[in-house]
């Protein structure tokens, strides 16, 4: 059973009007701890004021388009949260989303040290930040077109969350960082459609590893449409009947530096 650091009468009408919502990740977990995310359509003023806030502030569940965007990071406007989820590194981090419509694409977890003189993600600007993988799903089994990706799977439509669990290394360094969970729908042709959120980690643990500069990358930057995983027709018949999608970016970093 999940616990909340949210006073219960409080946290009610909240819950209802993210149940309703899509589009993101709407709160995260780990182990029994629920952390509330930023409610893009509730009152802004007091979620910017909220000292329990871990989630950066997103306004709008639509799709960034764009792979220069700025927003790519952490979304729009991707204002850094008052808080931290704290974690130990070997636990999972996990994402909760509402029912999601789209069944086509990759979804991939990041994370990203907040390398200011102060290691305060509060006053970190995402779009300097050095991401690397710490996770990725894709094509499970079938064809791209109609076969099952984990981005279909993992969606509920019976009222229970959606969950999205990825393993924070258990070598990697503390300090404090901003994990991004972002889904990339590809069900448009050459349209792809990304879906990025940032949350606030502080990561405790005694690993001294790092990923080395091959595992790192800007965002926005990571993304182009030169790249054909990105700007792809799915309903293409030499495309469509493909059985292997390769994720595009560098490689997941499992701890090793």
């Amino acid at each position: 059973m999940w616990q909340t650091l949210i006073p219960i009468p409080f946290l009610l009408p909240y819950l209802f009007h993210q149940a309703s919502a899509h589009g993101g990740a709407l709160n995260y977990t780990v182990g029994d701890t629920w952390y509330p995310g930023y409610d893009p359509y509730g009152d802004q003023t007091m979620q910017d004021g909220a000292d329990w806030m871990v989630q950066r502030k997103w306004i709008t569940n639509d799709p960034i388009f764009e792979t220069t965007n700025a927003s790519l990071s952490c979304n729009t406007p991707g204002n850094p949260a008052k808080s931290y989820v704290p974690i130990t590194a070997g636990q999972n981090i996990t994402a909760v989303y509402a029912y999601w419509v789209h069944t086509v694409g990759p979804m991939i977890a990041w994370l990203a040290y907040c390398a200011n003189d102060s290691n305060d993600c509060r006053t970190f600007n995402s779009s300097t930040a050095s991401w690397f993988k710490i996770g990725q799903k894709g094509l499970l089994e079938g064809t791209i077109e109609e076969g099952t990706w984990f981005q279909k799977a993992f969606s509920k439509w019976d009222g229970s969350p959606s969950l999205w669990s990825e393993t924070v290394p258990s070598s990697l360094r503390p300090g404090k960082y901003l994990v991004r969970h972002e889904i990339i729908s590809l069900h448009s042709a050459n349209k792809p459609q990304f879906y990025p959120e940032c949350a606030h980690l502080d990561i405790k643990g005694d690993g001294h590893a790092f990923p080395s500069k091959e595992y790192l990358v800007q965002i926005p930057g990571v993304w182009s449409m030169d790249q054909p995983e990105i700007n792809i027709d799915i309903y293409k018949p030499e495309v469509s009947k493909k059985t292997e999608y390769k994720i595009p970016g560098p490689a997941v970093w499992t701890g090793l530096s």
